[in-house]
């Protein structure tokens, strides 16, 4: 699983949990609900700005989006966590 990958079903389900549609949720933080569809599905890496816009809208930290992503210095990748 690649960050963007998990960041996706962060994404996903904390707007599952809040009840919005992607629309709605595009809507919230003025962005497309292509792009949010994206995000969802993994098909995009995001943005530090995207990822405030989508924390603030779902009203969660940002941390809960990045939530089981971790860099290894040692190994020089990228940590998924489950």
């Amino acid at each position: 699983m690649k960050p963007r990958e998990r960041f996706s079903t962060n994404l996903r389900k904390a707007r599952n949990e809040k009840e919005v549609s992607q629309e709605e949720l595009g809507f919230m933080c003025d962005l497309h609900r292509t792009e949010i569809s994206l995000l969802e599905r993994g098909g995009r890496e995001p943005r530090l700005g995207t990822i405030i816009k989508l924390s603030s809208s779902l009203e969660i930290p940002p941390e809960q989006l990045l939530q089981g992503v971790a860099w290894n210095p040692k190994k020089r990748k990228f940590q998924i966590k489950k």
